[in-house]
């Protein structure tokens, strides 16, 4: 299952017939007051104006386009929040309702610092086989942390879609988090100087990923 979305940044461009299924929440796009709102150098593709759903089974692999790659160092986390009123057309994610599904965080070797999401021009995830049916909001974000030396200066490129998943199991997820509320811009994996001297560990932001 592929879908398309897009990043925060100025300026929403309309996309195709299958971008309609997307909606971007202007509610949740700032995981930080304090984060920088520069323009995106890269976006998640897509920029729906409509409202729309996809059908996903659990266990299955969603997967957002990147235009054109991700162009900056730093981790890719993924979130979902199941929708109270039973649907999720309208609802914008406020509440302790987000729990994280995965992440990629950064590798070590030689004495170097590397991201194993720079220049992907696609990004996935599976969505939790264990995970109760019903429908979710799916959030994919990657914090580029060139600037994030002082407060204020990571960036943050977000994007969200609808989806309602079937097939599902009888999972707990678990930790729950709000946004904004899940991170502090004095965070270690936000403010952090990723060039000198070179970390030897990083730990994303963000509560621990639930194993469903």
């Amino acid at each position: 299952m592929a879908i398309k979305g897009d990043a925060y940044q100025a300026g929403i461009a309309s996309q195709t017939s299958l971008l309609s299924r997307m909606k971007i929440f202007s509610t949740i796009v700032l995981a930080v007051a304090a984060v920088q709102q520069a323009l995106a150098h890269y976006r998640f593709l897509g920029a729906a104006t409509t409202t729309g759903t996809l059908t996903v089974a659990a266990g299955s692999t969603a997967t957002f386009s990147v235009y054109t790659s991700i162009g900056h160092p730093g981790p890719l986390l993924w979130y979902m929040a199941k929708a109270p009123s039973g649907t999720v057309n309208g609802w914008d994610g406020s509440g302790n309702v987000w729990f994280k599904i995965g992440q990629t965080g950064a590798t070590f070797s030689g004495g170097a610092m590397s991201w194993p999401s720079s220049g992907l021009t696609s990004v996935s995830i599976k969505i939790p086989s264990s995970l109760p049916s019903g429908e979710y909001l799916l959030r994919v974000e990657h914090i580029a942390l060139h600037g994030a030396g002082s407060v204020g200066g990571s960036q943050h490129y977000i994007s969200c879609a609808q989806l309602k998943v079937t097939g599902g199991g009888s999972g707990n997820p678990s930790p729950l988090v709000s946004f904004p509320g899940a991170y502090s811009p004095q965070d270690p994996g936000i403010l952090i100087n990723i060039y000198w001297p070179v970390p030897t560990s990083y730990t994303p932001p963000g509560p621990s990923v639930w194993q469903g």
